[in-house]
Parts: C-alpha cells; structure tokens; sequence
C-alpha cells in the first residue's frame, strides 16, 4: 500500500489505503452548478473557482459533472499547477489514465519541485505498475527539504517496489523510513510483510511484536501476527491473534478471512 499523508494542499478530497478514496460531504448533494464563466481579465480566477467545484463534485462522486468543471478551468489557466493535478485525479477517477499521467506531469513540470504534487504523481505511476519511476519520484521527495516527512516517501518506496516483487529494494527502503521514524507504523508493518514473504516467518512475528509494543493494534498487524506463528509452528499463538482478530476487528477483510478459510 502506498501511502502518503499529505498528497497535496486539497487533500482534503483523499486518503491513502493504497488506494485513492474520496467520500461525499453531504447527504443531499447540492444542484448541479455550471461551471463559472471566463471573464476576459480573470481567467485565472475562474480557473480556481471551477478547480475547486471539480473537488466539490469529485468529493459528491458526480464525475460528469467534476469532468466538465475540470475541463473549463484548463481552458482557463493550464499553467496552474493545482488545476493541472486536480485533472490528473479527475481523470484517474473516470479511468483516463493517458489524460490523468499527462496531467499529472504537467502539474510535476509546472510545480517547480513541488514535493506534495511529486509524491502525488509518484502514487498514480506505482499504481500504474511503472514503479522504477515511481520509486525515483519517491526518493527525490524524500530528499526535498520542502517535505516534512521524509519517512513517509521512503516508506512509499518501499510499498512501490514491493508491488512489483523486488523485496531487496523494499526491505532497504522500509529500514530507511524506520531509521528517520522508528515507530512509524506503516513501514514496520510492511517491513514485516517483506520478511514473511521471503519465508522468514521468525523476523516477521518479531516485528509484529516490535509494533504492538508500541502501537496500538490493526487488523493487518494481527493478521501478519497470526500468519507468521502459525508458520513457525506455535499454534497456541496463533489463535491468540487469531481469537484477536474475531473480537477485536469482526467486521475486518481479515476476521472474514479467517471465517472463510483465507489464509493470504
């Protein structure tokens, strides 16, 4: 999972879970506005004005509507940054993936090193299955002195090669997010997903315990737990954690797992 806190200055429409997931605000939607008309000396201001009624009815998930408020604040002003990025997301919603990377590279190119709008852009291109560019847009955030948490890039990195099977580099990653933010939950987590993959079910049940001495716990942590016990052997703790699971997160993917026989 890809994660990133902070994918830019409205991220307020999204929250990382690996993937982009954006929730409405209201339980009666709004009527339907048309998009600002251009005046002649403001075009930049009513470019802002329909970027942002974009956000407002991607948020609502009326992505007809968010497409053409989207499309006219481009008309306006395609050197905004932000306008190029909220098209990327646009796009990216309604599966226009060529638009949405144009987009999202016209945003990186105008941004001017913009760390927010590069780990963004990171995100779709991991996602998109292109990870080596993903990775290298990941580590340039990680090194902008503009980013507030480095760790967070890196533990990205980690989850972008990990996505495409190259553990050595995850592994690295990961131990680097860790050693800025030691307790950082999500790379441990990860971490300790890259060691049980690679059969290493010892490092992982470790740093399982290493999380829970202290974090509180996620279903995903106890899952790990579960897994990795059971392949050592140890079935009495095994179904601690999986007993956990069931009464502490019934409604979890992984309490339905364990109900359903699913033990990946």
């Amino acid at each position: 999972m890809i994660v990133n806190p902070k994918l830019l200055r409205f991220s307020a429409v999204l929250a990382l879970t690996g993937s982009l997931i954006l929730t409405a605000c209201s339980h009666n939607p709004p009527a339907y506005e048309r998009p600002v008309r251009t005046y002649k000396k403001e075009p930049a201001k009513a470019a802002v004005a329909n970027m942002q009624l974009a956000i407002e009815y991607m948020k609502l998930g009326q992505m007809s509507n968010s497409r053409e408020c989207i499309e006219k604040a481009l008309s306006e002003d395609a050197s905004n940054p932000d306008v190029q990025m909220t098209a990327g997301l646009v796009y990216e919603r309604i599966n226009e993936m060529a638009k949405a990377e144009r987009a999202y590279d016209a945003a990186k190119r105008l941004g001017k090193g913009d760390p927010n709008i590069a780990n963004t852009y990171a995100v779709f291109l991991c996602r998109t299955g292109k990870t080596a560019a993903g990775e290298k847009l990941f580590l340039e955030v990680a090194v902008n002195p503009l980013y507030q948490t480095p760790w967070v890039a890196l533990g990205n990195a980690g989850s972008c090669a990990r996505s495409a099977g190259d553990l050595v580099n995850a592994e690295n990653y990961f131990n680097r997010s860790l050693a800025i933010r030691p307790n950082y939950t999500e790379a441990l987590l990860q971490l300790g997903n890259v060691a049980f993959d690679r059969g290493d079910a010892a490092q992982a049940r470790d740093i399982v315990q290493r999380y829970l001495a202290v974090n509180p716990p996620t279903p995903e942590v106890l899952w790990l737990g579960f897994r990795a016990q059971r392949k050592l052997g140890d079935a009495v703790a095994a179904a601690v954690y999986a007993r956990r699971v069931q009464t502490e997160f019934p409604d979890s993917t992984q309490a339905q797992n364990m109900r359903n026989g699913i033990d990946r």
